[in-house]
């Protein structure tokens, strides 16, 4: 079977129909993979003061282009990317433009996908059309669930085209599934070959959930930075970052839990263990560029 195909057929909607719980030993694998870090590049928060504004390493000189699939109401993110001087590049089928006009701003009425259609572009052809041969990027991507299929469709080459990705997570906690930790899983296990994660953020427009020792926000904002930009790193463990706004004003806001950030370990007693310390000492460009 072809991925495509696979990622179709097994997406995240009905999982909890069609697969079985996933195991604690599975869950503290997945978790492992959860190490934030803080570089020689510090975050700075571009967009609004609430939903729609993210945290990002502030690294922009030098990148082209903005591709922001997912237009939502508001693009002030993209915004102030395009004062900077950076063309933006927004694609969604379910509007007809962006809300607000700007010569940087570049829309096409498609949605983001696995094929090439009226309807649908894959990330690698709407790069192609409007930004070959350009150099580094960023990508910022709100797509509604619909950012596992594309990820693990795009090719390594595509994801190294940018510098940063912004990505909003969804369905989070299809991760007590077995077949929405492997969908999930693999995501991250690829975007972590080439890119770091460098912060974490819960949307708090839907309520944390929590089964034991696990807390699971179903809705995660991850910034990634790709490991060729990191000289210096040491892992992050304290949460919120001073610049952390909540998402929706009238509900209730929640800290991230620290098993998205320490590694926790899930042995087969449901009981939550702390891994050891993790080391303060810096990592070396050369190590932080490593396949974990």
């Amino acid at each position: 079977m072809k991925l495509r195909d696979y990622i179709n057929r097994s997406f995240l909607a009905g999982t909890s129909v069609l697969s079985r719980r996933t195991h604690a030993a599975d869950l503290d694998r997945f978790f492992s993979l959860m190490n934030p870090l803080s570089t020689n590049h510090e975050l700075i928060r571009i967009g609004s003061e609430a939903d729609g504004g993210y945290l990002i390493p502030d690294d922009l000189a030098g990148i082209e282009a903005l591709f922001s699939p997912g237009v939502d109401v508001m693009s002030d993110f993209e915004s102030q990317l395009a004062t900077m001087g950076i063309d933006c590049f927004l694609a969604d089928y379910s509007v007809e433009q962006p809300p607000i006009a700007h010569p940087k701003f570049h829309f096409e009425k498609k949605f983001l996908g696995l094929d090439n259609d009226e309807v649908f572009t894959t990330l690698e052809a709407w790069i192609q059309r409007n930004a070959a041969g350009r150099g580094d990027m960023l990508l910022q991507m709100d797509i509604e669930g619909a950012e596992y299929r594309v990820l693990l469709d795009a090719d390594r080459a595509t994801l190294r085209k940018f510098r940063i990705l912004v990505i909003e997570f969804h369905e989070l906690q299809e991760l007590w599934q077995q077949r929405g930790l492997d969908l999930i899983e693999s995501t991250f296990h690829k975007l972590l070959k080439d890119f770091e994660m460098v912060h974490i953020h819960p949307n708090n427009k839907a309520r944390i959930i929590r089964r034991g020792n696990v807390a699971i926000p179903p809705l995660l904002e991850v910034t990634f930075l790709r490991k060729d930009r990191i000289d210096s790193a040491q892992r992050t463990t304290t949460f919120p970052h001073p610049l952390d706004r909540q998402n929706v004003d009238n509900k209730p806001d929640f800290t991230l839990p620290d098993c998205w950030y320490r590694g926790a370990r899930l042995p087969s007693t449901g009981r939550a263990e702390a891994r050891p310390p993790i080391s303060k000492a810096p990592i070396s460009k050369a190590a932080a560029a490593q396949h974990r």
